[in-house]
């Protein structure tokens, strides 16, 4: 489930310049952008290209959709080196785009992981984020890691109400090729706190090395 070394780590949920930088800053390996209208995080095309331009080589700029519409995905996608779909889009149409891309899962109780890694085969990885009704991610709430199986067929990225507090654990179980967070970094939707940006990159780091 897990490349040997060291646990990737994705920040999600940028609306402000210097969390960017702060994130870069950090040696953060991926930086989330919310092109979702309904959420709190949500920023427009325009202001993505604003963010995503001082982002150095080796940062992966990655738009995370919520069942879009083809021509929002492509005016995005010059800003864009990885797409994330979050909502119920099927694989066809996340493949179309020139575009790596990954699907987030929300673990509802009757989803067979083994069979969503089959359906979305072409996925770079599977992110897998609580599930709460009618909200397609971004819940801070954590589901029961013990569902993960040992041996799924695509690198696993870990969401879903994690924070400094629980990383350390949620790396010692899942052993996850990435983890992902947003609200646990955050002094208010939208607007990260540097020092629990800070903690999270160290708590992961001292997972590791465990």
């Amino acid at each position: 489930m897990t490349a040997p070394g060291r646990t990737r780590i994705k920040f999600c949920g940028f609306t402000r310049h210097e969390d960017v930088a702060q994130a870069v800053a950090l040696g953060v390996d991926a930086l989330g952008f919310v092109m979702w209208p309904k959420s709190a995080r949500g920023i427009d095309p325009d202001a993505l290209a604003a963010l995503a331009a001082p982002v150095p080589a080796f940062v992966t700029r990655v738009g995370l959709f919520v069942n879009p519409d083809v021509a929002l995905v492509e005016a995005c996608l010059p800003h864009l080196d990885l797409i994330q779909f979050h909502g119920d889009e099927p694989a066809d149409f996340c493949a179309q785009f020139d575009r790596p891309w990954i699907k987030a899962l929300r673990m509802r109780d009757d989803l067979d992981l083994h069979q969503a890694a089959q359906q979305y085969a072409a996925a770079q990885a599977l992110l897998l984020d609580a599930y709460r009704p009618g909200v397609p991610g971004g819940t801070g709430e954590t589901f029961d890691w013990s569902r993960i199986p040992a041996a799924l067929q695509k690198p696993v990225i870990l969401a879903g109400g994690l924070t400094v507090e629980n990383i350390a654990a949620a790396v010692a179980q899942v052993a996850p090729y990435a983890v992902d967070v947003s609200g646990g970094i955050e002094a208010a939707p939208g607007q990260k706190d540097a020092r629990r940006m800070a903690d999270f990159v160290a708590q992961v780091g001292r997972a590791d090395q465990r």
